[in-house]
């Protein structure tokens, strides 16, 4: 485990002062951690025992030299074909992330069932396919614009079944609306609650709504009354 890249990224701690919660940002392919850490300072008014983190992806991004990626798009010839090469290609990644989610949660002394994972684009196909792999199950997955890889292996016996929140733009041109479906689908059949919202209009990005509803999804796991 420790010849793993170690991911870094920033931070915001909890406005309480103790963490009792966490909540895991995963941007997308060519951005970095900042890029959504800023949805964490809207929340941190609503989930005050939060620690939210914001990691940067392992590895520069092959085609902006400023932004970081979780794996390659051009070994997979493409976002959406050849799923062997994509879930092939995400095995490394999800290493160093599981190895990041256990030292963090280790370091603010938070239990996975109090963890949350929100990712965007790539990120949220991390998201949904690292998390229930690990052993134990956390708080909540949120996928936004996102794509299930390996929805047979959700079949396996030691699978974890977080629930799971998707949401994504009918007029996505980067990752297809109909992928959706399939995140809708392979969860449900594998068992899990899923909830997936196609949002009209909505582009390959986060509105409003998909902002609302995940930090509404998060409070109802952690049982957080609205003031």
């Amino acid at each position: 485990m420790s010849s793993l890249k170690q991911l870094e990224g920033p931070f915001l701690p909890p406005k309480s002062g103790t963490a009792k919660q966490m909540v895991l940002f995963l941007h997308g392919y060519g951005a970095n951690g900042a890029d959504l850490l800023s949805i964490g300072e809207d929340w941190a008014f609503a989930l005050t025992d939060a620690v939210f983190l914001s990691p940067n992806a392992p590895e520069p991004c092959e085609q902006w030299s400023v932004g970081y990626q979780w794996f390659s798009i051009r070994a997979a010839d493409g976002i959406v074909t050849k799923e062997l090469e994509r879930t092939a290609a995400i095995q490394k990644p999800a290493a160093i992330l599981n190895a990041y989610i256990d030292a963090q949660l280790e370091r603010w002394n938070v239990d996975e069932s109090r963890l949350f994972v929100a990712g965007f684009s790539q990120g949220a196909m991390m998201a949904m396919y690292a998390l229930p792999r690990r052993q134990k199950a956390c708080a909540g997955i949120i996928g936004y614009s996102g794509m299930l890889l390996d929805a047979q292996g959700l079949q396996d016996p030691a699978i974890v079944k977080p629930p799971v929140l998707a949401i994504h733009g009918d007029a996505d041109d980067v990752v297809p609306p109909f992928c959706l479906q399939d995140v809708e689908a392979g969860f449900s059949a594998a068992g899990f609650e899923v909830e997936a919202i196609l949002r009209p209009g909505l582009g390959h990005g986060i509105d409003q709504f998909g902002l609302i509803r995940g930090l509404q999804f998060i409070k109802e796991r952690f049982e957080i009354q609205a003031p």
